[in-house]
C-alpha cells in the first residue's frame, strides 16, 4: 500500500475503481511528468448520490461533500495512469465546475470539498491553483464536477 493510500485509510477513504468514461475520452491522459483529469462526477458505485442544482435542489453543504467525492475520482483516475499515487509531487491546478441555481454565488466554497480532501491526503503536495465556475448544466444533472493535474516524480 502507498503512503498516499495509507493517509487515505487514516481517514477512512477508499480509493474507488476509476469511473468508466460517459463517453469518447479517457479518465485521465499523462504527458510528460503531468496527469491531466477528465472532468470527475462525484460516482459513487457507478451512479450519483444525488442529482440537481446548487442552491436549489442541492445544498452547499451536500455539494460540499460532493467535491471530495469528485476529488477522490480524481485521484483514482491519476494512479490508473501514474501506477502509483507517491509519485504524485504537487497537485498543479484544480478547476470545479458547479451546476448552481441562477441566484447561486458559493461555488468557491464548494469546490473547497475537493482542495481541502487534497490537502488532507496529500499535505503540502495537494496546494493548487484553482478555478471554481458556476455553469446552468453538467452530465447527468450533476450538480458538481471536479478536473485535477498534478505532476508527478519521475518514474
Amino acid at each position: 500500500m502507498s503512503a498516499v493510500e495509507a493517509r487515505l485509510a487514516e481517514l477512512g477513504l477508499t480509493l474507488p475503481e476509476v469511473v468508466p468514461p460517459l463517453a469518447a475520452y479517457q479518465p485521465a491522459v499523462q504527458s510528460g511528468v503531468y496527469v491531466y483529469t477528465s472532468g470527475q462526477l462525484p460516482m459513487v458505485e457507478g451512479k450519483l448520490p444525488v442529482t440537481g442544482k446548487v442552491g436549489a435542489e442541492v445544498t452547499a453543504e451536500e455539494a460540499k461533500d460532493l467535491a471530495r467525492i469528485c476529488a477522490l475520482n480524481a485521484l483514482a483516475a491519476v494512479k490508473s495512469v501514474a501506477g502509483d499515487l507517491d509519485r504524485v509531487k504537487r497537485v498543479v491546478k484544480v478547476v470545479g465546475f458547479v451546476a448552481s441555481a441562477s441566484d447561486f454565488t458559493g461555488q468557491p466554497g464548494v469546490i473547497n470539498g475537493a482542495s481541502e480532501l487534497l490537502g488532507e491526503v496529500l499535505g503540502d503536495k495537494g496546494v493548487h491553483a484553482r478555478s471554481a465556475v458556476g455553469v446552468a448544466v453538467l452530465p447527468l444533472d450533476a450538480p458538481v464536477e471536479v478536473e485535477v493535474q498534478v505532476e508527478l516524480t519521475e518514474a
